[in-house]
């Protein structure tokens, strides 16, 4: 250490420049894993900004503001954190008095003078048993917040690239007022910019960063419900010493690949969880509960406790917690679940229901070796083989088809756009997003519906059908305010010896106004199925046509190489005349632009970050967690026929395969018993059309007379 001062003089700076309150040399932890600490110029100006460079000629690569941020030290260590979730700073000072300067002038802005004697107290850690349903919710709140600084910080970035390009810019997006920060982070409060339905205002929609504050949006109604279930969790499980107070944050995050600041093409501000869990304690008495809202634009200091190994695994959540957890956001959805009755607009309480986010139980036991099934196979498709339930996952391919319109919301914002070649950008990233889910589905399928097997979810209209059996073939039909899709889902598998090819068949019909949009999608394929980590990579040429202007995208899913870039993706969108009018790139796994010029980016889309505990949960996303959930606001409306009354599935989700494997026998019985007796289902809600098949209508308006034809059970 002391051959490192002698080459790099770590101090403070004392001959500082005007508007700057503290600056020099520390030890910064760099933000790959495991590559230690490199020493990087920090520099403290006087509105609280903290930026650091590899050298004060360098640009800057990153910066915090404290104000917002959280700081956290540990007794007896010369460490400083700094943690804004969406960026974090760990600092380590060679001395005491770096480090006495340095937290000195860092808490002059995180923590004003009437608050230090309410968050300098030091928490308690939590014991096994009370890390419970609560910190549970705290949790993902701390997620839910950070997905919310991500979107403001994509935001504030998009508006200062508005103003360095005016031209990109309309004369009526100028003349709209600008949402200051303080309006977004008020959490729990209604804004007087948001209707009362939830949306934006219509003046909003047609601003380039509608985009984000639709994701801000989506961000503070997920903090009402979770903040609701919080209190309603705290009036039992409040168990802390009345001096203990909660940490407002998220465990510590990790920092990714160094980039400098606002040059990366592919930089996300969403960070991920590391494995150091900050001491969190509920703020309580014996006689009252009470609850404290994070003040705006306030940090806080926080002084850890580093536990050791054997205490790490005290804190980790016994699985019994998350029944317990789902007990909770049931019961609180009975209290307040609405009458049944005629519900003309179900998509109206969708998006208030509270949502579950973790599974009742992961895969219980191994999955067994796929290869050793299909060695005997090779070049059969594997529809026509039987699978033990220990090679499935808690969903059927009616809720899988349902998880490629997660992101919805880009079909929203392609209808508002006016732009025909916005228009097809976004459309093109509608269509690559559907893969995202499929990052670490590599193991397991979903089970095979029954014929006229359905599913729904209301939040996008979405209605699935099997339509026919030999061969598989499922129909299904979403819509929502300016669009409407179409598709038909088929497909054959071959085994090949080391890989399994899934050869996807139908077609992908989309209308947005005057526009109608076709696509067909590429092959998938599952690699290493001999040895070796199995993986899931698509490939191929996706040609999306608009039919009625003739102006097309072809997007390339390009295979990944021994050494180069996995699960990349580039287009060219051509106009009718096949003049290349655009481009866009990306990987289907992260996110999507389209390129503007040769420094410039237009993020079109980017993943929402997959769950901590996804790998857990057959790698599930948060939105695929909630297919097979059965919510207040589906109880007694839903038809015999939907997925979610499967018992086979439902069994697997507990985590009882013994039940599963039975149930799965007894199901595919009563369908071929069906069969030899000439009573097989037909479709109720498609028609065939040729090779395709289009949804005839009906379902949402039965649905809503509460079924008064009745639909015979299949199960």
């Amino acid at each position: 250490m002391s051959y490192v001062r002698k080459s790099f003089p770590l101090s403070i700076n004392t001959a500082q420049r005007s508007g700057v309150v503290c600056e020099g040399w520390v030890l910064k932890k760099r933000r790959k894993k495991m590559q230690g600490f490199a020493r990087r110029y920090f520099v403290l100006d006087q509105s609280g900004s903290l930026s650091y460079s590899i050298d004060p000629k360098r640009p800057i690569r990153d910066q915090i503001f404290l104000p917002h941020a959280a700081l956290s030290t540990a007794v007896g260590r010369k460490d400083i954190h700094v943690d804004s979730s969406n960026a974090t700073f760990h600092i380590k000072c060679l001395t005491a008095d770096d480090f006495n300067t340095w937290l000195t002038a860092i808490r002059q802005f995180v923590l004003p003078e009437g608050r230090r004697s309410i968050a300098g107290k030091i928490t308690p850690r939590l014991s096994q048993s009370q890390f419970n349903r609560s910190g549970i919710i705290a949790e993902d709140i701390g997620s839910t917040i950070s997905e919310l600084e991500a979107a403001f910080a994509a935001l504030q970035s998009e508006s200062t690239h508005e103003r360095s390009h005016p031209s990109l810019k309309s004369k009526s997006e100028k003349d709209k007022h600008h949402h200051h920060p303080k309006d977004v982070f008020n959490m729990f409060k209604k804004s007087h910019q948001v209707n009362d339905d939830g949306t934006l205002p219509k003046s909003n929609l047609d601003s380039p960063s509608s985009v984000r504050l639709q994701q801000i949006n989506t961000a503070l109604v997920s903090l009402k419900s979770q903040h609701a279930a919080l209190l309603k969790s705290l009036a039992h499980d409040v168990t802390a010493p009345p001096t203990a107070r909660c940490s407002p944050l998220p465990p510590t995050t990790e920092e990714k690949e160094e980039e400098p600041l606002s040059t990366s093409r592919f930089n996300t501000a969403l960070s991920r969880r590391s494995n150091l869990a900050i001491s969190m304690s509920s703020l309580s008495d014996s006689a009252n509960n009470e609850w404290f809202d994070a003040e705006d634009d306030l940090g806080e200091e926080f002084f850890l406790e580093v536990p050791n190994p054997d205490e790490e695994r005290e804190l980790t959540v016994p699985q019994s917690e998350t029944s317990s957890l789902n007990q909770t956001a049931s019961s609180y959805e009975e209290e307040h679940s609405q009458p049944l009755g005629h519900d003309p607009d179900p998509t109206v309480n969708a998006h208030q229901v509270i949502r579950r986010t973790r599974l009742p139980s992961g895969p219980i036991g191994d999955e067994g070796s796929l290869f050793a099934i299909l060695k005997s196979n090779v070049g059969k498709d594997l529809s026509t083989i039987a699978l033990p339930v220990s090679f499935n996952e808690p969903l059927t391919l009616l809720q899988r088809t349902a998880e490629e319109l997660e992101y919805n919301h880009l079909l929203y914002q392609a209808a508002e756009a006016k732009d025909p070649i916005q228009r097809l950008c976004f459309v093109a990233a509608f269509a690559v997003s559907g893969y995202a889910h499929t990052r670490y589905r590599t193991g397991r399928k979903g089970f095979n519906p029954m014929l006229a097997e359905t599913f729904e979810d209301v939040r996008m209209k979405f209605l699935a059908e099997k339509v026919s059996h030999n061969p598989v073939v499922i129909a299904y039909h979403a819509e929502g305010q300016g669009w409407e899709l179409n598709a038909t889902s088929a497909g054959k598998t071959k085994f090949w010896g080391k890989s399994l090819e899934i050869i996807p068949l139908g077609t992908t019909r989309l209308k947005i106004g005057n526009d109608n949009y076709e696509w067909h999608k590429p092959s998938s394929f599952m690699r290493n199925l001999m040895m070796g980590t199995k993986y899931l990579e698509h490939c191929g040429k996706m040609t999306i046509e608009n039919t009625t202007s003739g102006a097309t995208c072809v997007l390339d899913f390009k295979q990944s190489g021994y050494w180069g870039a996995s699960n990349e993706v580039s287009g060219i969108i051509l106009s009718p005349s096949r003049d290349v009018i655009a481009r866009i790139e990306g990987k289907w796994d992260e996110q999507i632009t389209q390129v503007l010029d040769s420094s410039y980016l237009h993020v079109l889309w980017r993943i929402t970050p997959f769950p901590k505990e996804s790998p857990r949960y057959y790698g599930f996303t948060s939105f695929g967690m909630t297919l097979n959930e059965m919510t207040s606001d589906l109880e007694g409306r839903l038809p015999p026929t939907d997925s979610r009354f499967r018992p086979d599935v439902r069994a697997l989700e507990q985590g009882n395969d013994h039940e599963a494997e039975a149930q799965k026998t007894r199901v595919e019985e009563m369908q071929r018993d069906r069969r030899r007796r000439g009573v097989d289902r037909a479709p109720r809600w498609f028609k065939q059309d040729g090779d395709e098949w289009t949804y005839v209508g009906g379902y949402w308006e039965a649905r809503a007379k509460g079924w008064k034809t009745p639909v015979e059970p299949l199960w």
